[in-house]
């Protein structure tokens, strides 16, 4: 498993009866995860004295509970800084897990001695999109939310990274990545956080199961003729590792050659001293 094991600014301390006891700077939030089918008896104090909880209601959703927590604070990771609030099912607007793959994408383009064009689809709230401009990349940014989008030039701002090289697009992942194809503009590498179920700015509907591998062939097209790295994560259960290897192989090796891996990414857990699951990233080389 390939862990996110950098932080300084998060934790989870623990995890126990479908939640996960975590640190977010100075803050504690307890939210819902369905991995955590466990129970450890949740010994620390820290369970009942959160800032924030988040219920799941029966009914599918939930809602946030706060104690003592403000709209807005922000963590740092290395030399990039997340602004947090706690918004819509469960979520803050950082994925800490992704760390693990931001060091990757870091060493990579830093490594190649030369510029580097990113493209990064779904790009949510900007974490890989910091990353890739920290280590010296010009990237573009494309997620379908106006907000999102304006969230994550707020994260750059905060990073030192508003005058970054970074073209953000409030736009339909599929429907640019064809407009690009037909304009011939190329990418030297590709990360996609592609979501289960959503929809675009126009309506457009996509399903993961339907939809990933033939628009991970479409963007094969505007890979360049010397790509660096590919990169996809998946939140989704019936994507495994396995899973993601074959189709990132199938869909590049053929054409540009490398090499292709896939693991689970984690999270270390103190209380345990164990990894907690968060889901699976296949990662193509040259």
């Amino acid at each position: 498993m390939w862990t996110a094991n950098n932080w300084k600014d998060y934790e989870v301390i623990d995890t126990s009866l479908g939640e996960k006891l975590e640190r977010w700077g100075e803050y504690i939030l307890v939210r819902p995860d369905p991995q955590v089918i466990w129970d450890t008896g949740q010994s620390d104090r820290r369970w009942k004295h959160m800032n924030g909880h988040y219920h799941r209601s029966s009914k599918g959703g939930g809602e946030w509970e706060f104690f003592n927590l403000p709209e807005e604070w922000s963590i740092s990771y290395k030399e990039l800084t997340f602004r947090l609030k706690p918004f819509s099912f469960k979520h803050t607007g950082l994925f800490p897990e992704q760390a693990v793959n931001w060091d990757w994408v870091s060493s990579i383009i830093k490594s190649a001695h030369r510029p580097v064009k990113v493209l990064n689809l779904f790009a949510y709230t900007g974490g890989a999109t910091l990353a890739c401009a920290k280590a010296g990349a010009n990237v573009t940014h494309v997620d379908a939310s106006k907000g999102m989008v304006a969230w994550a030039k707020e994260n750059a701002a905060a990073s030192g990274l508003a005058e970054a090289p970074i073209r953000y697009l409030v736009d339909d992942c599929v429907k640019f990545v064809e407009r690009e194809i037909r304009r011939g503009n190329t990418y030297d590498a590709i990360i996609m956080d592609p979501p289960s179920y959503g929809r675009g700015p126009k309506g457009e509907i996509w399903k993961i199961e339907e939809s990933i591998f033939p628009f991970i062939r479409l963007t094969t097209q505007i890979l360049s003729k010397d790509a660096l790295f590919y990169l996809v994560n998946s939140y989704t259960t019936g994507l495994q590792p396995a899973v993601l290897t074959y189709m990132i192989h199938t869909a590049l090796v053929p054409a540009f050659g490398g090499f292709v891996e896939s693991s689970e990414i984690g999270l270390p857990v103190t209380a345990s001293g164990l990894v907690l699951p968060c889901g699976a990233s296949g990662r193509w080389v040259s």
